[in-house]
């Protein structure tokens, strides 16, 4: 069965061209030298990405794998204008990055509700002989070609946007703990990988307050290197303001395992280090308080600790406090999400990551459809009808 949850298409869109110039004299037989009255081509389409918080998927652009604009039409007689190329929206969740397929180079960002920004310009319509008359040249014989389409392929990748990021290996408790604290519904069983698929819950707090946690799927050892789930999931974690480590209470070493899941987010990008961070100690309806006690002596301490049962509800008001005061936390208002080091960071594992997809089938060779040449513009050309 396949996921309701698509955060990788790759598509191939294609702006307009523009309309050809008429070249046209008139000549009837109340005006018999009536001058050139050849029109305007139409501008071509153009193609815009517009984010809409109605999506949290891509799903709805899943089989979508060629978007093309409406060309411009030509010029006619009478200086009529040719009619302009219809312009495409790309609906996208806030969230998706663009990538040049064939470059692997980032885009832009789509970061919040109604932005629009233009992926392809549609090509501007070629001027009629009607433009070109002077006094000098009063009957012109050539009218200007439309200029040429625009055409890429881009890769939107989905990155969630969440406050706070479920950090843990599998079985650690991050959907028993977002089923707990929010009206979300992830499947939850115990065996490894039960989240195959991220998914948000709204957390309310205090006086009418509430904020977005992201149940992430979880890591293993080695994630960083395609083991497990690989990157496929690691990549939204970058979004999120603060991130929740999470480790059962029964471990045998609960700060060793905190340090292998802050290693491999290391290795998959440097800059999730410098996010505000707190580790929660699950499953604590199986410890005493005097076991609890021992534990904190051998937890890390440059970040918050809390003990807590999703189960029970023990701890969890106070793990709200904590998570809210850590986000409102002066030193940790969010930066600019686009930032020169991410775009190196994010063209250096674009690469690694569309193989990863190609793997999976996600990724498939794309056909291009030919169209009929366009020419230059560079050169002036000159066209008699």
């Amino acid at each position: 069965m396949e996921s309701n949850f698509v955060d990788y298409v790759k598509i191939l869109c294609r702006s307009g061209k523009g309309g050809k110039g008429s070249m046209h004299l008139r000549h009837v037989k109340y005006n018999p030298n009536g001058g050139p009255d050849g029109g305007d081509g139409g501008k071509g389409g153009s193609i815009y990405l517009r984010g809409n918080h109605n999506y949290w998927t891509l799903l709805h652009l899943r089989y979508e794998r060629h978007i093309f604009a409406e060309h411009g039409g030509n010029g006619g007689r009478d200086k009529c204008h040719g009619t302009d190329g219809k312009d495409i929206y790309i609906d996208v969740p806030c969230g998706t990055v663009v990538y040049n397929a064939e470059t692997g180079k980032y885009v832009c960002d789509v970061t919040y509700d109604g932005q629009e920004i233009l992926l392809l310009k549609g090509g501007r319509g070629g001027l009629g002989n009607f433009q070109f008359r002077t006094a000098t040249n009063q009957a012109p014989r050539y009218a200007q070609p439309g200029e040429p389409m625009q055409e890429m392929t881009v890769i939107l990748e989905l990155k969630l946007l969440a406050d706070v990021g479920l950090v843990g290996f599998p079985n650690a408790g991050k959907s028993t703990l977002v089923s707990a604290l929010s009206n979300a519904k992830p499947k939850i069983a115990n065996y490894p990988f039960t989240t195959m698929e991220p998914s948000l819950g709204i957390v309310g707090y205090r006086d009418g307050k509430s904020f977005v946690m992201a149940d992430i799927p979880g890591i293993i050892e080695g994630a960083s290197e395609g083991k497990g789930l690989g990157l496929r999931f690691l990549r939204h974690i970058e979004r999120n303001s603060l991130l929740l480590f999470m480790v059962p209470g029964d471990t045998d070493d609960i700060k060793r395992e905190y340090e292998i899941l802050l290693n491999e987010l290391r290795q998959f990008n440097p800059e999730l280090l410098d996010k505000h961070r707190v580790l929660a100690v699950t499953k604590c309806d199986l410890l005493d308080e005097e076991l609890m006690e021992m534990l904190k002596e051998t937890l890390p301490d440059d970040l918050p600790v809390v003990f807590i049962s999703a189960v029970s509800g023990f701890g969890l008001d106070e793990l709200k406090d904590v998570l809210w005061a850590e986000m409102n936390a002066e030193s940790n208002k969010l930066a600019a999400i686009t930032t020169t080091e991410s775009i190196a960071h994010r063209d250096k594992d674009m690469t690694r990551f569309a193989a990863e997809m190609a793997e999976q089938g996600e990724d498939d060779d794309i056909e291009f459809i030919d169209d009929e040449e366009i020419e230059d513009l560079d050169d002036f050309e000159y066209e008699d009808e």
